[in-house]
């Protein structure tokens, strides 16, 4: 092997390590103080990188937002996988009332609130709120395809998302509130929105 490739070595090695510390510093960043207040410098300097490594691994601000909000789908995805109707009070209420080690509300669901005056990461984000309400109306038998039945749908989503922040600004009880605590009013707000018939 010569130097050169000794030296190109630990890089092809630490590339996916150095790319997920950047999603996550950004990650943070974005979900705790918005697109616009957060610079790249400070993302690497959280990371504990070189600040070039973001255009280099995601071209630029806005790429790294999209890279986020991809992360943040996935997790999503992960953490809820395939759930009932009856489940999705409870997975909602898991999701809002999860915080970080620091206190801070949900930050994928934090991310999912955050416009980032880019065009092409905000129809990122609305294409994800959408697929969750079209998801929360095929859970309770409707047709996702029925834009009536995915307004409810997004309604529900904007309630769960209104809760996250009314819960970011302190406002008792709903911040005290726990998981179990929000079940029986989310089970109440999806039901009457979810099971009603058409025209209903």
């Amino acid at each position: 092997m010569t130097p050169t490739e000794a030296a190109a070595e630990p890089r092809r090695r630490d590339a996916a390590a150095t790319r997920q510390a950047l999603l996550r510093a950004a990650r943070r960043r974005f979900a705790g103080t918005g697109y616009a207040a957060t610079t790249v410098r400070e993302v690497a300097d959280e990371a504990g990188v070189n600040v070039a490594l973001i255009s280099r691994y995601f071209e630029s601000k806005e790429g790294l937002f999209a890279a986020c909000l991809a992360d943040a789908v996935e997790e999503l995805r992960r953490t809820t996988g395939e759930i009932t109707f009856a489940e999705v009070p409870e997975a909602i209420a898991a999701q809002i009332a999860g915080t970080g080690a620091d206190g801070r509300p949900n930050e994928v669901l934090m991310l999912l609130l955050r416009s980032s005056g880019d065009e092409r990461a905000d129809a990122i984000r609305r294409r994800v709120l959408r697929s969750y309400a079209e998801r929360l109306v095929a859970a309770s038998g409707g047709d996702p395809g029925d834009d009536e039945a995915v307004l409810r749908g997004e309604v529900v989503l904007a309630a769960s998302m209104g809760v996250v922040m009314l819960r970011s600004s302190g406002l008792e009880p709903l911040v005290s509130a726990g998981a179990e605590d929000l079940v029986g009013p989310l089970r109440d707000l999806v039901g009457a929105l979810l099971t009603r018939g058409p025209g209903g």
